[in-house]
């Protein structure tokens, strides 16, 4: 009964522990190099950033379109005034607290001034195409990269491939030369020889190990991907290694980049905007003329007007005539009293309007125009030789990478045949060292010989594919990896 129970409770807690285990329920993911490019253009801060620049470029274009349209203003106030003052309205003195108001209304145009406006519009939208190329560019930039480490793990895989399957064979030679030892048909120095080989492959096992996680690392911090353990990139069957069918050189690749690559576009339009800022630089030397109109109001407390409802007639004795019956002499007068005057109506009989010409000319300015001048002409200078440095670097990347390509096929094919011969090589000495007319150092070497044969093979198999990705690339091709 025990052993039921100590049987059920291993059970479940296994159980457990596969639940537990990452992976175990749901399958672990397996990346492509597409999911790699992918990700690395989803989530990179770079490319992030140079969105926010893109954004800010859009925000210029827009804010220099309106910029040419006319403007309108409006402004109000509303003032007490304490002790004497002046008042606007009625130019006279006033001594008690007085309440006033403004309204303001403005609008202005510029009419010319050397292009500026229309040439600021032009250099914006030519930013922001620049800055969309530039965007393209940090884009393939990441996608080149990520091709390239993501061909560095699958090196690595195939190297610690090799030097699993050369520990391999000499585990078995290990075996196989301690029962020969123990029979008393070999000699002991041969068994020490070849467990020191055994230990220096494990050795290399261990390195190429640590070489493929350091790549798997250095993949997974490039695509900004938390790092993990659990990350595993595709083993596609690659296609065999073969001179490709077209005949293509670099100069054909070379003005075929020259038309589509960004960054080339980029700095093209970066002339064409240094272009541009060298004419708005020019505008600050020539006359401006500008269309202005203006519509204003205002109230005063103490603008008065008579009282309808107050005036009256009034007889008033002012003297008596002089004679017996001393008659007095009558003068009519008007009584009246004031109010101030309505708000609506101030607004009406304030209200002014204005419409004119403003024309500037500048004469002398601290040379500051002319100085704009000369550092925009610096600057389109700066953006010309920008776009021959770009276009020298471009060629000579491509052209680069066209002699690696050839020379890593042609490398290649020499370390094919080297390993093709080194494996016959080695089964001729595995046969002699069977039965004993090889020593285990010559047996070694020629081991050695082999391993190091198929490490130059692959390397030589990925550096071809790289070179010739990038090609590819440049040639206006998507980046994927041949498959059979």
């Amino acid at each position: 009964m025990q052993a039921y129970r100590l049987k059920n409770w291993l059970i479940a807690c296994a159980f457990f522990a596969f639940l537990g285990i990452p992976g175990a329920v749901q399958s672990q993911k397996i990346w492509t190099l597409e999911d790699c490019i992918n990700y690395a253009l989803e989530n990179n801060l770079d490319i992030n950033k140079q969105l926010f620049t893109v954004e800010g470029n859009k925000d210029a274009v827009l804010q220099s379109g309106l910029n040419m349209l006319p403007n309108l203003n409006a402004n109000g106030t509303n003032v007490w005034n304490f002790g004497q003052t002046i008042d606007q309205y009625t130019n006279t003195f006033a001594t008690k607290t007085v309440r006033s108001n403004n309204f303001y209304i403005s609008s202005n145009v510029t009419l010319f001034s050397g292009l500026q406006k229309l040439n600021t519009y032009k250099e914006n939208k030519i930013n922001l195409m620049a800055s969309q190329y530039d965007l393209d560019v940090i884009k393939n930039n990441i996608s080149l990269s990520v091709a390239g480490y993501y061909l560095d793990i699958l090196f690595n895989m195939e190297l610690l491939d090799v030097a699993k399957s050369q520990l391999d064979i000499t585990t078995s030679q290990t075996e196989r030369m301690e029962k020969m030892v123990a029979a008393g048909s070999s000699a002991k120095g041969d068994l020490l020889n070849i467990q020191a080989q055994k230990a220096t492959e494990q050795l290399n096992v261990v390195d190429a190990k640590n070489r493929l996680y350091i790549s798997n690392l250095s993949l997974q911090q490039l695509i900004d991907i938390p790092v993990s353990r659990d990350f595993v990139v595709e083993k596609p069957m690659l296609k065999a290694v073969q001179p490709p069918k077209d005949k293509i050189t670099a100069e054909i690749i070379f003005d075929h980049a020259l038309k589509t690559r960004p960054e080339i576009k980029s700095a093209e339009l970066r002339v064409e905007s240094a272009r541009k800022r060298l004419a708005i630089a020019r505008g600050y030397v020539q006359p401006s003329l500008s269309l202005n109109g203006s519509w204003g109001t205002g109230y005063s407390g103490v603008a008065s007007e008579i009282d309808p409802d107050s005036p009256y007639l009034s007889l008033d004795t002012i003297g008596y005539v002089a004679n017996a019956q001393k008659d007095p002499v009558i003068n009519p007068a008007i009584h009246y009293k004031t109010r101030t005057k309505s708000f609506t109506d101030q607004l009406k009989d304030n209200s002014n309007q204005s419409v004119g010409f403003y024309l500037n000319i500048p004469i002398f300015n601290g040379w500051t125009g002319r100085t704009a001048i000369s550092q925009a002409k610096i600057q389109k200078s700066q953006a010309e030789l920008d776009l021959g440095i770009q276009t020298r670097d471009l060629r000579k990347l491509i052209e680069q990478a066209f002699a690696d390509a050839s020379s890593a096929l042609q490398k290649y094919s020499a370390s094919e045949e080297k390993v093709n011969a080194q494996e016959e090589a080695f089964k001729y000495a595995q046969q002699k060292f069977d039965v004993g007319v090889m020593t285990s150092f010559d047996y070694n070497n020629t081991k050695k010989d082999l391993t190091l044969a198929q490490s130059q093979l692959l390397q030589a198999k990925y550096d071809f594919i790289f070179k010739t990705t990038i090609l590819d690339f440049y040639m206006g091709n998507p980046i994927k990896i041949d498959r059979e």
